[in-house]
C-alpha cells in the first residue's frame, strides 16, 4: 500500500490549504474545512509522521542574497555505482541545492545557485569536476523560473 492510501479527503483539503501557506493559523484551516483546530493539528502531525509533509521551513529567495544565477549541471560518472560516493562530496558544496540520480544523458542532475559566472567557473573547475568518479559536466543556466509549485491536491471545497 502506498502512502497516498493513508490520507483521506479531509487530509487532502488540509494539504491543499497549507501547501500554499504553511504559516496559516490552524483555526483558519479548521474553519475552511469545517472541523476543529485539534483535528487539523492531529492530521498535520500524522502526515508529518508518515512523511507526507516533509518540512515547514521558510523559502528563501537566493537572488536577494546575491546568488543571481540558478544553474543545472548534468554530471556524468565513470560508473553509476559511484553515485553514493559522489553525493557526499556534493553535499560539501553549499551552493548545491538539489541532486538527482537520473536516466538519460547524465548520471546525475544537480541544481545550484551562484553569484555570477566567475563563481560558477570556480565551483565547476575547482570542486565539482575534481570529485573522483566525475568524468564530465554540462551546464545549463536558468534564465527564468516561470512555474514553481507543489503537487496538486485535487480537492473540492
Amino acid at each position: 500500500m502506498d502512502r497516498s492510501d493513508y490520507i483521506d479527503e479531509l487530509d487532502r483539503k488540509i494539504l491543499s490549504i497549507v501547501i500554499h501557506n504553511a504559516r496559516i493559523p490552524s483555526k483558519d484551516v479548521a474553519e475552511k474545512c469545517g472541523v476543529s483546530r485539534a483535528a487539523v493539528h492531529q492530521r498535520i502531525q500524522r502526515m508529518c509522521e508518515l512523511g507526507i509533509i516533509t518540512g515547514s521551513g521558510y523559502t528563501v529567495n537566493p537572488q536577494l542574497l546575491g546568488y543571481t544565477t540558478c544553474t543545472y549541471i548534468g554530471v556524468n560518472l565513470e560508473r553509476g555505482s559511484l553515485y553514493g560516493k559522489v553525493v557526499p562530496e556534493l553535499e560539501k558544496i553549499p551552493e548545491v541545492t538539489e541532486c538527482h540520480f537520473t536516466t538519460g544523458p547524465y548520471s546525475m542532475l544537480i541544481k545550484l545557485y551562484v553569484r555570477d559566472n566567475q563563481h560558477l567557473m570556480e565551483l565547476l573547475n575547482g570542486k565539482i569536476q575534481m570529485i573522483p568518479g566525475v568524468t564530465g559536466t554540462e551546464t545549463l543556466i536558468s534564465l527564468d523560473n516561470s512555474i514553481l509549485r507543489q503537487i496538486p491536491m485535487d480537492v473540492k471545497f
